[in-house]
């Protein structure tokens, strides 16, 4: 088996080495209590990561999930005593408008994804600052369980963050599979310029691609302001680099066209295992950043496409 057929197995491997070797040193690891309650922790990490992996398929990079997730945090708390149950589709809403205009920065005003992301975030932070008066706030309970109990409740023994995920999951799954939208936004990130002579309206279906990334961001943001009973402008913090990690780890490659969001279930299971294991030897969560910046420029390495790279800048 040569390397290029090697790369392809190398995320589930290393999930399994993984898995293995905190097994080993922490039996209890796989116990199904334990599973379920990592699968729960991970939820919105996994969520955030599906829509960058959107963006990464394309070959572009989305630097706002974070702080959209930390605004949406602040807006459904802020939202829920006017808007009760109407407050999820309002903060949805505003993540897809967010993740939108990051889209058409990107193909109108031909400003890189990485900047158009970064500063769209800069805004959304700007936004949840502003509402939050730069504070944690608190949900009442009463209101708190009647509009955002399916998100934090737990339906038979799984808890509903990992159902949430799941279908999350399913959906995108389809869409990238099955649909012409999905098609195109592989052939996008193999070959934008190609893409662009096939006839493939290449800026709606950019824009389309960061709108959703900005919609699970929200849809992230949500499932912590659940969980939490409040927000802040900071919830969320920590949680980018991990997020884009997992897409990458997972065998999504930067420059565009291979992998997608299945490959990011696996790149998020061994987020979470490294992320279970380091809690196990009492790594601080300041080292544990360290760990991710160390994986995400090997995983970049394993499986970035040179070939479309004249030069590195």
């Amino acid at each position: 088996m040569n390397i290029e057929k090697l790369r392809a197995h190398l995320p589930w491997m290393t999930l399994a080495v993984l898995a293995l070797l905190v097994s080993l040193a922490h039996p209890e690891f796989l116990q199904l209590a334990n599973l379920l309650q990592m699968a729960s922790d991970v939820a919105a990490l996994f969520v955030m990561a599906l829509g960058i992996t959107l963006v990464i398929y394309i070959g572009g990079i989305d630097l706002s999930s974070q702080s959209l997730a930390n605004m949406a945090t602040v807006l459904a708390t802020v939202a829920l005593p006017v808007c009760g149950p109407w407050t999820s589709l309002l903060v949805l809403l505003a993540g897809a408008l967010l993740g939108g205009a990051s889209g058409v920065a990107s193909t109108k005003l031909k400003v890189p994804s990485f900047i158009a992301t970064l500063a769209l975030g800069g805004i959304a932070l700007s936004l949840g600052a502003y509402v939050s008066k730069q504070q944690s706030v608190s949900m009442d309970g009463e209101l708190r369980a009647n509009s955002f109990g399916w998100i934090y409740g737990v339906s038979g023994t799984v808890p509903n963050e990992v159902i949430i995920a799941v279908v999350l999951l399913a959906a995108l799954l389809f869409i990238e599979r099955r649909t012409t939208f999905g098609r195109s936004l592989k052939a996008i990130g193999c070959g934008e310029l190609a893409a662009v002579a096939s006839g493939i309206r290449v800026d709606r279906y950019k824009i389309a691609a960061y709108a959703i990334s900005g919609l699970l961001a929200a849809t992230a943001g949500l499932i912590f302001a659940a969980r939490l009973a409040g927000g802040g402008p900071n919830v969320a913090e920590g949680f980018l680099l991990p997020a884009i990690v997992a897409v990458l780890v997972g065998g999504t490659s930067l420059s565009g066209g291979v992998g997608g969001v299945l490959n990011t279930v696996i790149g998020t299971l061994i987020v979470a295992v490294i992320r279970t294991g380091m809690v196990y030897l009492e790594v601080p969560a300041q080292s544990q950043q360290f760990v991710f910046g160390l994986m995400l420029i090997v995983a970049i390495a394993l499986t970035i496409d040179r070939s479309k790279l004249a030069t590195v800048k």
